[in-house]
């Protein structure tokens, strides 16, 4: 029901890149419940291994373009990941990137990706066969179709989702996202498709909704692109963040056509101890994201929809706390109920 590997959880300091998302926060959730009195006699019921090769670049090409795709397989790379980890500003200086203090070259975090990938599509498969499963990564939300964005170079949870239904396994899809950070990449590669129906509780303002709507050549951007349901919240209206949620769930359960399975973008980014400076808007305690979390769960479990939750979103020193509590309550209703 869990999947977890230790070689996906690479510091992006070993890259020279100072954005302060802890290694530490999978392998410290995992080991609370590894460690735990009672789940971790248990571990061979709850733990799975991450498999390799499920994805393939052929995967990639049903919803990225064959322009990008290439580039991400050519001497371009570096030039994608500079740019989808921001580590250049509007001067053409360094930002939050420090080349010298690398470890290793910077194209292998591409190798990293690509496996993380492949572990939100085994998420998903695991998840229709036990009804529930939870990746230690994924998540990569605003990559769009031809360039990445905020960190994320490729979507792997609409490539999940296209190669779950190109196999034949499922029709029908919902995206429950819950990061920070509105699901716009989601959002824009899945507009039009009835079959895969997204929402997003996101802040209501800041990044990416703080960009232009049109650029000088008029342009769209499409992280404007709508969710099928979007829900922002604004900075201070936190004590309204799950009341307004479940409003949305029942709306997906009220205007849309019950799916085959849900995948959810379970980021820990909206949790007030939260380092990153673009998600200070949304500001919820750590028991306002554990009655977030618990919604999503029972609501899902109660229509009988198989949930598979990626990690996303979360950084700094304490974010592994929001994934440990969901995870104990979780598996112990499903181990021992």
């Amino acid at each position: 029901m869990i999947i977890y590997d230790d070689n996906l959880q690479q510091s992006l300091a070993d890259f020279g890149i100072e954005i302060p998302l802890s290694r530490d926060r999978a392998k410290k959730a995992f080991e609370y419940l590894k460690d735990h009195p009672e789940l971790g006699r248990f571990i061979d019921k709850w733990f799975i291994p991450r498999e390799d090769m499920l994805i393939t670049k052929k995967d990639l090409l049903r919803v990225h373009s064959k322009k990008y795709v290439d580039k991400l397989y050519s001497d371009k790379l570096d030039e994608v990941l500079i740019k989808t980890y921001e580590l250049i500003d509007e001067n053409g200086q360094y930002h939050r990137y420090k080349p010298e203090n690398a470890k290793r070259p910077l194209g292998d975090i591409f190798d990293n990706i690509f496996n993380k990938v492949s572990g939100s599509y085994q998420c998903a498969a695991q998840a229709l066969k036990s009804g529930f499963c939870f990746f230690f990564g994924g998540g990569m939300h605003h990559a769009q179709l031809d360039y990445g964005k905020g960190f994320c170079v490729i979507n792997d949870v609409v490539i999940t989702c296209k190669k779950l239904q190109a196999e034949n396994n499922v029709k029908t899809i919902w995206i429950i996202d819950v990061d920070a950070h509105k699901g716009d990449g989601t959002a824009a590669l899945t507009k039009g498709d009835e079959s895969i129906i997204t929402l997003s509780t996101h802040m209501a303002e800041g990044w990416p909704l703080n960009e232009k709507e049109y650029d000088s050549d008029g342009k769209y951007n499409p992280s404007f692109t709508p969710s099928k349901i979007d829900i922002p919240v604004k900075m201070g209206e936190e004590n309204k963040y799950v009341g307004r949620l479940e409003e949305g769930l029942k709306k997906l359960e009220g205007e849309y056509k019950k799916p085959d399975i849900a995948i959810v973008v379970l980021g820990s980014d909206p949790y007030q101890k939260d380092e990153l400076e673009s998600a200070k808007e949304l500001q919820l305690t750590l028991a306002q994201m554990k009655e977030r979390d618990l919604l999503i769960y029972n609501f899902l479990k109660t229509l009988n929809i198989p949930q598979a939750h990626l990690m996303a979103g979360g950084y700094g020193e304490s974010s592994w706390e929001v994934y440990a509590q969901f995870l104990e309550y979780v598996l112990k209703d499903r181990l021992f109920k």
